[in-house]
């Protein structure tokens, strides 16, 4: 096999990472970027320090693994957006963030189309998609240039190109789900029908050229962050399925190559295109994970995740989290909600918070996996985790009791990575089967249920009804 440069570039930073063909890490280096939080609920980035972020990290990357790489490959954001210039390849704006909620009343002007915006592309009509956010970048801001997700403006700075990858499309609100193309009808919708839309790309196909890591080298394996994990923990047969805890959560499961839409508010969309098959998912998304632990961090609770453990009480004696810190995604789609904590007293001590948020994002993963059991007809087996708050092994050992199911912890702090590598060796060699192009692994830790699946359920009674009583109040007053 051959060497791979994979950049994963995150929400919260920037990950470089040489592998070669026998599976080796050779160098990884990782690059903070600042996502700036608004009131309002706006979230924005600084275009030009993503950009440095990943010419920065692959350069060091490639420069300490000190060989040749043969490919290159680029994990997203999916759907974080900006307007640019294609001329010059200058941005035209800040970059709107995937967590950002300006555009809920893009959203609640169109409602009257959301059943078709569900059927056709298998997502809810929610400014966590592109689509409401583009519309509102062209309302507010500029109607200038193109405007894309932060992969296309990334790549063509890289190649020159302008392209997208099927999975990245497919959370756009603007593809249709069973042909993974751009919809005109969708298009027009959200009043984008005159825009310049990239090429949707394959996942294992190469796009281009860029000498921006030393000597040219050929650029593909394109896939969102996400569909990379979920690839990375080899959820390759239906029903299988991962949770990555990054800045937020995403649980993802695979549904094989026909397409499906979710009766129980999860979202659908393209897993990876490969080997001239469309593969699905189903999503449910935790908007607040690591990104929680910061606002944690930044009241004075606690000194960052890795002392959740230390800081976090044995229990959160009987008080309760909605960690809607940037709404609500599936089940309950409310991109106003915000966050609470009930049951607290006088004893309530700062161990008690930080276990309350913890368990608050647990109990949403376990919402999640609940939608995705209702939809495949099974309770998940196992849950694949992986993400830098899998280290809290307080947060792990909740999200085992609630789900009631054992936890497999990914040994690598990389899946995002090393599923790009996979998606990246498929597009250089294609004769290579996509499982083959998968860096084995086996389970660093196991968690399993420490409690009753009767205590489980009453908490998350008491945890649902905590959501109803404060997150949602505000949606169903409006």
């Amino acid at each position: 096999m051959t060497t791979v440069l994979a950049v994963d570039q995150g929400t919260s930073g920037t990950k470089a990472m040489v592998v070669d063909g026998s599976d080796r890490v050779l160098s990884v280096v990782e690059l903070p970027v600042h996502p700036r939080y608004l009131s309002g609920g706006g979230v924005e980035q600084d275009p030009a320090e993503l950009l440095d972020s990943v010419l920065e990290s692959g350069r060091r990357a490639v420069a300490e693994a000190g060989v040749r790489i043969d490919g290159v490959t680029l994990a997203n954001q999916g759907e974080t957006v900006l307007a640019w210039d294609p001329a010059t390849g200058e941005p035209l704006t800040p970059a709107i963030v995937w967590q950002d909620r300006r555009s809920a009343g893009i959203c609640a002007e169109r409602a009257e189309w959301a059943g078709l915006v569900a059927e056709r592309t298998g997502l809810v009509l929610d400014p966590y998609f592109s689509a409401p956010k583009m519309r509102w970048i062209r309302d507010r801001l500029t109607g200038d240039g193109v405007v894309t997700t932060s992969d296309t403006w990334l790549l063509h700075r890289l190649t020159g190109e302008f392209v997208t990858d099927a999975a990245t499309a497919s959370r756009s609100l603007l593809t249709d789900l069973d042909t993974a193309a751009w919809s005109p009808e969708l298009l027009e919708v959200f009043g984008l029908g005159g825009e310049r839309l990239p090429r949707i790309a394959a996942c294992d196909e190469i796009v281009g050229e860029t000498t921006a890591f030393g000597g040219r080298a050929p650029v593909g394996g394109l896939v969102v962050d996400q569909q990379a994990a979920l690839l990375a923990q080899r959820c390759l047969e239906p029903g299988e399925a991962k949770c990555t805890f990054g800045t937020g959560a995403f649980l993802l499961a695979n549904m094989g190559t026909t397409p499906v839409r979710s009766g129980a508010g999860l979202a659908a969309s393209v897993a990876w295109q490969a080997r001239g098959q469309t593969s699905y998912c189903l999503d449910g998304q935790v908007p607040t994970a690591a990104s929680a632990v910061r606002w944690l961090r930044d009241l004075g609770l606690v000194g960052g995740a890795p002392e959740l453990d230390t800081v976090a009480a044995p229990d959160a004696d009987g008080v309760l989290c909605v960690p809607a810190l940037a709404g609500l995604s599936a089940p309950w789609w409310a991109p106003d909600a915000t966050a609470s904590f009930t049951g607290m007293t006088l004893s309530t001590t700062a161990g008690h918070l930080v276990k309350a948020v913890l368990d608050g994002i647990a109990a949403q993963v376990a919402e999640l996996a609940d939608c995705t059991a209702r939809d495949t007809g099974a309770a998940l087996p196992r849950l694949r985790v992986d993400g830098g708050l899998t280290r809290s092994r307080v947060l792990m050992q909740a999200v085992a009791d609630l789900l009631q199911t054992q936890v497999d912890v990914y040994p690598s702090e990389h899946a995002t990575a090393l599923g790009a590598v996979a998606f990246a060796r498929s597009a250089l060699d294609p004769a290579l089967p996509l499982a083959d192009a998968v860096v084995d692994w086996t389970p660093d830790t196991a968690y399993t249920p420490r409690i009753g699946a009767a205590e489980a359920a009453a908490f998350r009674a008491r945890w649902r009804a905590a959501v109803e009583s404060t997150a949602i109040a505000k949606k169903e007053k409006e």
